[in-house]
């Protein structure tokens, strides 16, 4: 058909090309990370995570109303645990008025209206570090989940909207579901971090909890970034046991996942653009290599053409003020 089809027709200034544009990112597709610590009038930059911070819950309270006027409308929430109070068992974690539930009743105080969703691991609570409880060098799985549960109801009676279970341990979506239910909480939603691998590129979030493994890896309950087809069964059992929806982490080199799992599943998905890969942009573009926004905007681009429904990352507040 050539010449009478060409294609570049489609690309030849910004007007056509925005009008025929596949994939748009909007303020709608974004969860927030916020990461809470105790205090007050505090705002600390995370190091490794540049023009990031760790709030107090009175500076928390101020950020959710400036990310609701930006049109951010979801928040996933995680808080920095001292040292005296982690143990085995993650004991703090079911406090009903410890950091995370404060946080909860903070933002839904402040912002009715904002989505808020919360973590649900043992790690930031751990005196070793690890998303479970351990015994003679070994994370156990049913004790575990027996714990996630707890911690679930826990946030659920705070106010949370949805759990976010980002430990990989077996069973614990029907754990968390099973126990929500018994107890009346049929309308809190799990999103679960079906398909989380053991990646090397967490250790700025480790940075921002404090919550790196005291002892070994998390290659024994998180994903081996070889494997594909393990992806898709992880994520089938996690919304046979219950998940509303689905989550791929990390986000950029584990698109062809995201595709997968999208072709397989009729749940949302939702992905994690996770702290190294913040890290990496705002490293390289400080250095002058990178064009900061034209790179977040490609990369986050490119995960919404991948399948995802949503995306969990640090950059919304920065690309939502730029498409605006």
């Amino acid at each position: 058909m050539y010449p009478l089809r060409r294609n570049r027709r489609l690309r030849t200034n910004e007007t056509i090309r925005s009008l025929v544009r596949e994939n748009i990112i909007s303020p709608n597709d974004f969860l927030v990370p916020l990461f809470v610590v105790e205090g007050k009038g505090v705002k600390e930059e995370i190091a490794s995570m540049p023009n990031y911070y760790r709030f107090s819950l009175d500076l928390l309270e101020k950020e959710v109303k400036e990310l609701w006027k930006l049109g951010l409308k979801s928040v996933l929430l995680f808080v920095k645990v001292p040292d005296s109070l982690k143990d085995n068992a993650g004991t703090e974690a079911l406090n009903a008025e410890g950091l995370m539930q404060r946080a909860i009743k903070t933002v839904k105080n402040a912002v009715p209206e904002m989505l808020v969703m919360t973590d649900i691991a043992l790690d930031p609570y751990s005196s070793f570090g690890h998303d479970g409880v351990v015994a003679d060098g070994k994370i156990l799985n049913d004790d575990t989940t027996a714990i996630l549960a707890e911690m679930s109801l826990s946030h659920a009676i705070a106010g949370a909207d949805f759990v976010a279970p980002s430990d990989m341990m077996d069973g614990r979506i029907f754990e968390i579901r099973t126990l929500l239910e018994d107890e009346g909480f049929h309308d809190t939603g799990i999103i679960s971090y079906s398909a989380k691998y053991a990646s090397a590129f967490y250790g700025p979030f480790r940075d921002a909890l404090d919550s790196a493994p005291g002892f070994g890896d998390k290659k024994t309950y998180q994903m081996d970034p070889a494997n594909r087809e393990e992806a898709i069964r992880e994520t089938l059992m996690d919304i046979e046991e219950g998940a509303d929806i689905v989550m791929v982490k990390p986000g950029l080199c584990y698109l062809d996942i995201v595709r997968e799992i999208k072709n397989a599943v009729t749940v949302p998905v939702a992905v994690y653009q996770v702290s190294g890969e913040y890290a990496m942009i705002k490293a390289a573009s400080e250095k002058g290599w990178l064009d900061h926004d034209a790179v977040m905007m490609e990369q986050l681009t490119a995960i919404k053409r991948a399948g995802a429904n949503m995306i969990a990352s640090y950059f919304a507040k920065d690309a939502v003020k730029l498409i605006s």
